[in-house]
C-alpha cells in the first residue's frame, strides 16, 4: 500500500511537471492575460495600509487575484503537491522584509494528495522593518519578484510576477483593513509537541468554551527530524480535556532524510470553525491525553451554553464588590421610577441599552486591538492613566451632585425618569463594573477572545444584558415595582447618603491614579479636581440664588483643566509607583521562574490589579491573613504575584493561556501536576486547606528562595 501511494505521488508530480512545461504555450492562445503587474493566471498587486514611519514596521499586502475561479494559489506549506510563494525583495538600505503572514487556507484532496490552497482572491501580508533613524525618501525604489504556482484541478502553471514602484507611490487600498482582518490571529500561548512512533502530537491550550467544528491542523514545518514528515492526506485525530486540545498527525519516514535535525519549534494554524482559527508555536515537550477518547467532531460546548454563561456572569456581576459604588445611582433611579409606570419602563429599557452598548463597545475595541497585535485583555481601559483621571473627575462630580453641592441642568440626559438619564447610568454601570470577573463570566470572556467576531460580540452583548437584567425586570413588571418604598421625603435623604460610597470610590481612584502614574501625576490630577469642584461649588451657590450659573463653571474650571492637559503627560512617571507589600513576600510573576518553582514545591500564584475591587477584597479577607501565611510556611508553599495594574504583555499572554480574559485569577501548583484554578471568591480556610493538602515530602527550609 505504501509503495502504491508513493508511486501515485510520483506519477501526479510528473503530470504536474509536464503541465508546467507545456501548458503556458497552449494556454496563452486561449486564455486572456490577467491585467496588472502580475502573471497571466494569478495576478498580484502591492498595497500598503498607511505611509511608512521610521522605527515602526510597515505592513504591505500582496493581493493575488486569479483570472478565473478554477485557478487557486498555495499556502506557505502547499501540502503533498504545489509550491509555496518565494519572494525576492528590493528595499532601501537597512530595510528588511519579515516572514509572510497568511489567512486560513483550505484543504483540497486531489488524486489522494492533500493540498493547502486559497480559492479566489487572497492576500499575503509582509511586515517591513524600517530603521529608527532612516530618512524616508518617497522616490526610493521598492520592488519584489515573486515565484509561485497557479493550479486548477488538472494543470499547474509556474508564475513569476515582478512589481516595481517607489516608497511614496505604493498604492493604498480601501479594503486593506478588511483583508488584514482575515489574517489568522496568534494564540499567544505556549503549545507543546512530541513524536510518538509514527504520530506527531501537538498540544494546543485552547479554552474549553471554544466550540470545535471540523478542526484541522495546518503545519508549516515539512521536516520533523530523523526523516519524519507529515502525511497530509491521512485523517487527523483530536482529543480534548479541559483547556487542552491535542491534535495527532500521521507521519511517514522518508529514506535518506535522516540527517535533517528536529526543528526547535513547530508552527502552524489550527482551524476549528471553517476559516476561523489561531496561529500557534509549539516547543518540544510532553503532550498528555494519549489515551483519552478522540472527539467525534461535534461542536462542544454549544454556543447557546456560552451565551447562557455570559448572561449568568453579567447577572452575578451585580453582586460583586466592584459594582457596589454604582449601586447608589441604580437604587436612586429605581426609587424615582416608581412615580410613573411609563417612566419606569422607559428608564429600564434605556438603562439596559446603555449597559449593553457599553459592553459591546468595550468588546469591539478589545477585539480590534487584539487583531492589530496588541496584548490586551478585559478591563484594559483601566490600565490607562488618562481613563482613570477621567473616571476620578466623573466620580467626584457625581459625589458632589448627590451631596447637594449643585444641581444638574434640566436636560434630557439628566432629567429624572428620562431615557437619557437611564441610558447614561447604564453606560456608567457597565464601564465601572466590567473590570471584574466572576463565576460563568470568566469562561465566556476567555472563549470570546478566540471565537469568531460575531459570536464574541454576542457574548459581550449578553454580558451587558445580564448586568442590566434586574433593573430591566423591575422597570417592566409593576408587581415588582410595587414592592419598592413609595416616593417621599426619604428619597432626598437617601440621595445624600449615597454620596458616601461614591465619595469612597473617588478616593480609591485618587490612590489608583498615583499607582498608575506616580505621585506627581496624581498631584496634577488633584489640582484639576480642585478646580472642577470649586467651579461646581460656585455653580451651586448661584443656583440657590436663582442666578445664571453654568457660564461661571467654564470660567473657573477651564484654567485648571488646561493646566492638567499640559502637565499630566509630562508628570507621568509609573516607575515611581512601588508595588504593594504582602506578608507573603511573593516573587514577581515570571513564567520561567514559575516553572522552576512549581517543580520543587507547591506554589500559589495570584494575578491582581489595583483597580480590581474583587481582587483587593480577596487579598484583605483571604490572602493577606497571618493564619494563611503560617500554613504556607509550614507546607513550604512558594508564592508569586502578577500585578496587572499597568499593561504587561507577559501577564496578558499568560492569562490567555489559562483561558482567562482578566483578573482576578488564582492558580495552585503541586509539584509535577498541572495548575488548578481556584474560585474567584477566596476564603482563608480555602487557602489553608490547600496548603495542608499539598505539603511536599521534604518541605524546604523557607517558603521561597
Amino acid at each position: 500500500m505504501g509503495c502504491w501511494r508513493a508511486a501515485r505521488a510520483w506519477l501526479v508530480a510528473a503530470l504536474l511537471l509536464a503541465g508546467a512545461l507545456f501548458a503556458p504555450a497552449l494556454a496563452a492562445q486561449t486564455a486572456p492575460r490577467a491585467q496588472g503587474p502580475g502573471s497571466d493566471r494569478i495576478s498580484v498587486e502591492l498595497f500598503a495600509g498607511e505611509a511608512p514611519r521610521p522605527g515602526e514596521p510597515w505592513l504591505l499586502a500582496l493581493r493575488f487575484t486569479p483570472v478565473s475561479p478554477e485557478w487557486h494559489g498555495y499556502w506557505s506549506n502547499p501540502g503533498d503537491a504545489g509550491l509555496g510563494m518565494a519572494a525576492e525583495w528590493r528595499l532601501p538600505p537597512g530595510w528588511q522584509a519579515g516572514e509572510p503572514r497568511y489567512s486560513m487556507p483550505r484543504t483540497l484532496l486531489t488524486s489522494g494528495l492533500m493540498n493547502h490552497v486559497f480559492k479566489g482572491p487572497y492576500s499575503v501580508f509582509v511586515p517591513v522593518s524600517i530603521p529608527a533613524g532612516a530618512a524616508l525618501d518617497p522616490a526610493a525604489p521598492l520592488g519584489v519578484t515573486l515565484d509561485y504556482l497557479a493550479c486548477t484541478d488538472t494543470i499547474c502553471v509556474p508564475q513569476r510576477a515582478r512589481v516595481e514602484t517607489r516608497v511614496g507611490a505604493v498604492a493604498r487600498a480601501p479594503q486593506f483593513a478588511a483583508w488584514r482582518a482575515k489574517l489568522v490571529p496568534p494564540l499567544d500561548r505556549p503549545a507543546a509537541w512530541e513524536r510518538t512512533g509514527a504520530v506527531l502530537r501537538v498540544g494546543v491550550p485552547l479554552p474549553a468554551a471554544v466550540p470545535l467544528d471540523r478542526p484541522h491542523l495546518f503545519l508549516e514545518n515539512t521536516e520533523l527530524g530523523g526523516g519524519w514528515q507529515p502525511v497530509y492526506a491521512e485523517p487527523q485525530t483530536f482529543r480534548r480535556q479541559g483547556d487542552l486540545l491535542v491534535a495527532e498527525v500521521p507521519l511517514r519516514r522518508v529514506p535518506g532524510a535522516g540527517a535533517v535535525p528536529a526543528p526547535p519549534a513547530i508552527t502552524g494554524l489550527l482551524a476549528f470553525a471553517g476559516q476561523e482559527g489561531v496561529r500557534f508555536t509549539a516547543q518540544p515537550g510532553e503532550v498528555p491525553l494519549e489515551n483519552a477518547p478522540p472527539l467525534s467532531g461535534a461542536a462542544q460546548p454549544a454556543l447557546w451554553a456560552l451565551l447562557l454563561a455570559a448572561l449568568a456572569g453579567g447577572l452575578i456581576l451585580n453582586l460583586m464588590p466592584c459594582v457596589f459604588p454604582i449601586l447608589s445611582l441604580k437604587a436612586l433611579s429605581l426609587a424615582k421610577s416608581g412615580e410613573s409606570e411609563a417612566a419606569a419602563r422607559r428608564e429600564g429599557l434605556a438603562y439596559t441599552a446603555g449597559a449593553v452598548i457599553a459592553c459591546l463597545g468595550l468588546g469591539a475595541l478589545l477585539l480590534a486591538l487584539r487583531a492589530a497585535g496588541e496584548q490586551v485583555g478585559w478591563a484594559f481601559q483601566l490600565q490607562e492613566p488618562g481613563v482613570v483621571v477621567a473616571l476620578l473627575l466623573l466620580a467626584s462630580v457625581v459625589t458632589a451632585n448627590l451631596a447637594g453641592l449643585f444641581a444638574l441642568p434640566s436636560l434630557p440626559l439628566t432629567r429624572p425618569g428620562s431615557a437619557g438619564g437611564g441610558f447614561a447610568t447604564g453606560l456608567l454601570a457597565a464601564f465601572v463594573a466590567t473590570p471584574c470577573t466572576g463565576p460563568f463570566m470568566a469562561a465566556a470572556l476567555g472563549a470570546a477572545l478566540v471565537l469568531p467576531a460575531a459570536q464574541a460580540m454576542a457574548l459581550f452583548g449578553l454580558l451587558g444584558l445580564g448586568l442590566a437584567l434586574p433593573f430591566l425586570l423591575i422597570g417592566l413588571f409593576p408587581p415588582l415595582r410595587r414592592r419598592l418604598p413609595r416616593p417621599g421625603p426619604w428619597m432626598e435623604r437617601f440621595r445624600r447618603a449615597m454620596a458616601i460610597p461614591m465619595g469612597l470610590t473617588a478616593l480609591a481612584l485618587v490612590w489608583l491614579t498615583a499607582r498608575l502614574g506616580g505621585q506627581g501625576f496624581a498631584l496634577v490630577a488633584l489640582i484639576a479636581l480642585f478646580g472642577v469642584l470649586l467651579a461646581l461649588a460656585v455653580v451651586g451657590r448661584l443656583q440657590r440664588h436663582g442666578k445664571l450659573a453654568w457660564p461661571a463653571f467654564g470660567l473657573i474650571a477651564a484654567p485648571f483643566l488646561v493646566f492638567a492637559a499640559i502637565a499630566l503627560p509630562a508628570s507621568h512617571d509609573p516607575a515611581s509607583a512601588r508595588a504593594a507589600g504582602s506578608i507573603h513576600d511573593p516573587l514577581p510573576f515570571d513564567a520561567g521562574r514559575l516553572a522552576e518553582l512549581a517543580g520543587e514545591r507547591p506554589v500559589f500564584v495570584w494575578f491582581t490589579a489595583d483597580w480590581c475591587v474583587t481582587c483587593k477584597v480577596n487579598e484583605r479577607v483571604a490572602i493577606e491573613r497571618e493564619a494563611v501565611r503560617e500554613a504556607f510556611v509550614q507546607a513550604g508553599v512558594g508564592t508569586m504575584r502578577g500585578d496587572w495594574t499597568r499593561a504587561d504583555p507577559a501577564i496578558t499572554a499568560f492569562l490567555a493561556e489559562q483561558g482567562a480574559a482578566g483578573v482576578p485569577l488564582y492558580l495552585w501548583y503541586d509539584p509535577g501536576q498541572p495548575p488548578r484554578q481556584l474560585p474567584q471568591v477566596l476564603t482563608a480556610d480555602m487557602l489553608i486547606a490547600q496548603a495542608r493538602g499539598s505539603a511536599p515530602a521534604e518541605p524546604p527550609a523557607a517558603a521561597r528562595d
